[in-house]
C-alpha cells in the first residue's frame, strides 16, 4: 500500500502540481504515494455553497465555517495518518517530523484559508497545527506542497543514493557543507584541494568543519542545540 495523502482544500486544482514533476511526479507514477483532493466547499450546506462567517466578537476577516470544514473531515473516514492543519501559530515542522511523517501511511492536511479555522474543529477533530516558517501565506495549499515534499522524497525508493538525504542541512543536526564540481577552475577560483586529493577521510573531516563553521555563523539556534547535544 503506497504512502497517501489527502487534502482538504478549497482549491483542490492547486494539486499535485508541482508535485507532479521531477522526484514526486516519478514516484507518483510509480505508484510510491497516492493523492487525494477533497474541495471543501461540496460540504457548504447552503445554495450558495457559503463556507465562512465573521468572526465571534468583531475583527477583520472571515473564519471557516465549523460545520462546513467538519463534515469535509469526517469525510476522509478514520485511519492512522495524523490530521495536519498548516497555520502560522503551529508547532514549526523539522526534518524530525518529516521523517515521522515519511515513516507512516501518510497523512491528512487540512489548508487553512481566510482569517483561520473554528477552533472548535481544531479540537474535535483533533488536528494537530504545523508550521513551515514564520511568515504569513494566503491559505495552506503551499504550506502543504513544502510538507509533501519533503516527505515524498525520503519515501523508499524516491531517491536515486539513499546516502543523498542522510548527508544533507538538518538530518546531523548542521547545516550543510559547501559544494564543487567540474570545471576545476572557474572565474579564477578553484575547488579546495582537499576535494581532489582523493583522501577520503581528509575530505570527510574537512567537510564536518565546514559544516559546523556554517552552522555557528548562520543559525546559533542550531549550534547551541548541536553543542548541548554532543555535550550529552
Amino acid at each position: 500500500m503506497s504512502w497517501r495523502a489527502t487534502i482538504l482544500t478549497l482549491y483542490p486544482d492547486m494539486f499535485p502540481g508541482p508535485l507532479g514533476q521531477s522526484l514526486s511526479g516519478r514516484a507518483f507514477e510509480q505508484g510510491r504515494w497516492a493523492l487525494d483532493t477533497v474541495n471543501i466547499r461540496s460540504f457548504a450546506h447552503d445554495r450558495h455553497h457559503t463556507v465562512d462567517d465573521t468572526p465571534a466578537g468583531g475583527g477583520p476577516g472571515m473564519v471557516l465555517k465549523p460545520d462546513v470544514l467538519a463534515d469535509a473531515i469526517d469525510s476522509v473516514g478514520t485511519d492512522n495518518r495524523p490530521r495536519l492543519l498548516l497555520s502560522p501559530r503551529g508547532r514549526p515542522l523539522d526534518q524530525a517530523r518529516v521523517r515521522e511523517l515519511a515513516s507512516g501511511d501518510g497523512v491528512v492536511l487540512v489548508c487553512g484559508r481566510f482569517e483561520g479555522v473554528d477552533q472548535r474543529v481544531i479540537d474535535g477533530r483533533q488536528l494537530e497545527e504545523v508550521s513551515i516558517g514564520d511568515y504569513i501565506l494566503s491559505g495552506g495549499e503551499m504550506a502543504s506542497l513544502v510538507l509533501l515534499d519533503a516527505c515524498i522524497r525520503l519515501l523508499p525508493g524516491v531517491m536515486g543514493a539513499q546516502a543523498s538525504g542522510e548527508d544533507e542541512s538538518f538530518e546531523s543536526g548542521l547545516l550543510e557543507y559547501p559544494h564543487y564540481t567540474r570545471p576545476a577552475v572557474w572565474e579564477g577560483k578553484a575547488i579546495p584541494d582537499i576535494l581532489t586529493s582523493g583522501h577520503h577521510g581528509k575530505i570527510a573531516e574537512w567537510r564536518k568543519s565546514e559544516a559546523r563553521t556554517l552552522t555557528a555563523e548562520r543559525r546559533p539556534d542550531l549550534w547551541n542545540a548541536y553543542c548541548a547535544e554532543e555535550q550529552d
